[in-house]
């Protein structure tokens, strides 16, 4: 009798311990900084938990948090979780500071039209490439308007190459002949678009993909150094009217960066520039570029001289220093001009650094430059 009574308090503690470990599965969710391998916390019996996961709990039963946020975390945390259930007091209380410090965040930017222009490294390499789609549908989930304008560099290059057409380049644009201008439409329209449908899809949000000519959404016109640069064209007209159903119903626009002159003659256009005139007709709080360089550097030469703050008044006169030059002068131009049109604040951010948008959307560091009014 003394064994049986032995095996069953066994058995029971076995039971317990399991119990405690299922709850603690379950409390934790979905990733929100990847240098801090931290995840959001849920609980779904907040009396029975101790006082730091209930102040998550707390958190998250605010009323300003979107249903949307713990049922989209909940459903898509545990695809992410490993072995991570025995968490310490310390990976509790560092959950929480991420909590407080993105709640004003969420707050500050729910309801809000975003606009991101994706590219560079972050295209090229697919650990990146996925942190951005997920990062793009979390924002999403949490309540932000993402609009997500993508160029494809690296892949037109790829296929310039296959084609022996070699790339050319002037002050940042792509020098763009009939050709060129054929492939450059048949890679961003008809591959890099609908591959990023398909990721975001995936992911767990609904994307439609778009081009300029769709809708009438952009009319291009020829650059004024067309002579030297061919089918590179400006933009002389926004009409968003496509958008906004999309927008108002919960979906992700993926707009590529080609459009058409009055004519129907297809125009390559600088995907940041697309960015910068689609954020200012669409009204947004803010616009997102996504760089292959840390953002804005006081001295080119030095990856630590970050500027994390400038005005407009300070990009000009960098500009005429000649501390911005090459391939971030069309960035910046186009940040100008879309604060000038009543964009809020725009940024340009290191696309290389995992989970960047997160960074700069929802904690007061940010991933690089920030361009105010």
């Amino acid at each position: 009798m003394k064994v049986l009574n032995q095996k069953h308090k066994e058995d029971r503690k076995e039971q317990l311990f399991n119990r405690k470990k299922r709850r603690r599965t379950r409390m934790l969710a979905a990733k929100t900084i990847a240098p801090l391998s931290s995840t959001l916390s849920l609980s779904e019996n907040p009396a029975k938990t101790n006082p730091i996961r209930n102040s998550h709990f707390k958190l998250l039963s605010k009323p300003d948090i979107p249903p949307a946020l713990v049922s989209c975390l909940k459903s898509t945390g545990e695809a992410v979780l490993s072995a991570n259930t025995e968490s310490n007091t310390n990976s509790s209380l560092t959950r929480v500071d991420i909590l407080s410090e993105s709640l004003p965040f969420i707050q500050r930017f729910r309801g809000k039209t975003i606009v991101f222009k994706y590219g560079g490294a972050a295209m090229k390499s697919e650990s990146l490439q996925s942190s951005v789609i997920n990062d793009l549908v979390l924002l999403s989930c949490v309540g932000l308007r993402p609009v997500f304008v993508h160029g494809g560099g690296p892949e037109i290059n790829h296929w310039l190459a296959r084609y022996g057409i070699q790339p050319n380049f002037l002050n940042g644009l792509r020098v763009t002949d009939s050709a060129t201008m054929e492939i450059v439409e048949m890679v961003l329209v008809g591959k890099v678009n609908k591959h990023l449908v398909s990721l975001i899809n995936k992911a767990g949000a609904t994307a439609v993909g778009l081009s300029g000519k769709d809708g009438r959404l952009l009319t291009a016109r020829p650059s004024p150094n067309a002579a030297q640069l061919g089918f590179v064209g400006d933009i002389s007209h926004v009409d968003p009217t496509v958008l906004h159903p999309l927008i108002n119903n919960g979906h992700i626009p993926v707009i590529a960066s080609v459009a058409a002159d009055e004519s129907g003659q297809s125009y390559n256009i600088n995907a940041d520039t697309v960015a910068g005139e689609l954020a200012a007709a669409l009204g947004a709080e803010k616009l997102i570029l996504l760089t292959d360089v840390a953002g804005i550097l006081k001295d080119r030469n030095d990856p630590t001289s970050l500027v994390k703050e400038i005005d407009i008044k300070g990009i000009k006169s960098m500009v005429e220093d000649g501390n911005i030059a090459g391939g971030m002068i069309p960035k910046v131009n186009c940040c100008v001009r879309s604060l000038a049109q009543g964009v809020k604040t725009a940024s340009i951010i290191d696309g290389r650094v995992p989970h960047s948008l997160l960074f700069e959307i929802l904690t007061d560091e940010g991933a690089g430059t920030m361009i105010t009014g």
